[in-house]
């Protein structure tokens, strides 16, 4: 954050406006055109998103949504929210995103759609899970809470399946705080989305069809995300520096870093590495050593909101139990990054043989 967003929000505060203003359509529109889609519907935080999306798509009471367990809970939460059932599949190991194989043999009659996550800001197999879902004749939805600017063969996440969500809070390559966004290239499911986040008012003064939810953006959100799309790709740029840098320097720790696979960009909102044995004591040793480091995410399917349902995924527990996140934000300097990965090595040095 810097003076451009301060000024932005003094101009908010100078407008008149405080919410559904044009602050808000000049967001939508400038982060549509980043990501390469027609519409794109803001929402007062990335849950209320997710959950929009699914509701606009018709999905609630006796419907199943097939999530990642290895996703932040409000994946699978907001499916819960929409009224109904979500069903937990397995990662695969490398790129930690949800694996299709695992998809097809969840697949039921109750089967509505398949979320799939951009974990860290890498896209999940999208190809493979498009023709899936094809086959199936069910929904693919994309989680890019975590993706903003990220791209797959070619084309940005968020305009890859039936829709996609976006979330802005601080973790994230570009935040106001709070927020959400949902993109899509379909104009009708654009109107039912702005309807659901207004008390079920369309924009046009159809009339009322539904009760529809208070989930706006404020004005303030807006124009700091305004700035903030402006940021995105030295953001990114910056942060894919840091970790080639990063990569370069744990060649002796004995960890393993995550695979950039050819076809995608990565964008690093989180930098996950794998410890099979020492993840436990390279986290409290850097903690203790003044340097940030989180474990992200312990699996939904295993939470206690979740664990009633008796899920075993093997894959993804042992991925859990192995994974911790190192800090790879834009503001690092050389030195620091040169700590860390120092620091790491000494935790973890890679045996000699």
């Amino acid at each position: 954050m810097g003076e451009p967003e301060l000024q932005a929000v003094q101009r908010v505060l100078s407008s008149g406006f405080l919410t559904n203003g044009p602050e808000t359509a000049a967001f939508e529109e400038e982060f549509a055109r980043v990501h390469a889609v027609p519409y794109a519907v803001a929402m007062a935080n990335g849950t209320v998103a997710l959950t929009a999306m699914l509701l606009a798509h018709g999905i609630g009471p006796g419907d199943e949504v097939i999530v990642p367990s290895f996703t932040f809970l409000s994946t699978a939460t907001a499916v819960v929210h929409a009224g109904a059932r979500p069903v937990f599949a397995e990662v695969h190991a490398d790129i930690l995103n949800i694996d299709a194989d695992h998809v097809a043999a969840l697949i039921t009659a109750r089967t509505k759609a398949v979320i799939a996550v951009h974990y860290a800001g890498q896209a999940a197999d999208m190809a493979e899970l498009r023709a899936l879902t094809d086959r199936a004749g069910i929904l693919l939805l994309e989680d890019a809470a975590e993706a903003h600017g990220a791209s797959y063969r070619g084309r940005p996440v968020g305009g890859l399946a039936d829709g996609a969500m976006f979330s802005f809070t601080p973790t994230k390559n570009i935040t106001m705080g709070e927020g959400g966004m949902v993109t899509t290239h379909d104009p009708d499911y654009a109107r039912r989305l702005r309807q659901l986040r207004n008390h079920g008012v369309a924009d046009d003064g159809t009339p009322r069809t539904s009760i529809g939810y208070n989930w706006r953006m404020t004005e303030m959100q807006a124009a700091i995300g305004r700035v903030q799309v402006t940021r995105l790709s030295a953001i990114i740029e910056r942060k894919q520096a840091n970790a080639e840098f990063l990569a370069a320097h744990l060649r002796d720790a004995d960890v393993l870093f995550p695979p950039n696979r050819p076809d995608r960009t990565a964008t690093y909102m989180m930098l996950t590495l794998r410890s099979s044995t020492r993840r436990d004591a390279i986290v409290q040793g850097l903690r203790d050593r003044g340097i940030e480091a989180r474990v992200y995410f312990p699996p939904a399917h295993l939470d206690a909101v979740f664990a009633a349902d008796n899920v075993t995924l093997p894959r993804t527990e042992e991925v859990a139990n192995t994974v911790f996140s190192i800090p790879c934000h834009a503001e690092l300097t050389e030195d620091d990054l040169a700590l860390i990965a120092k620091e790491i090595t000494a935790l973890a040095p890679r045996d000699a043989t």
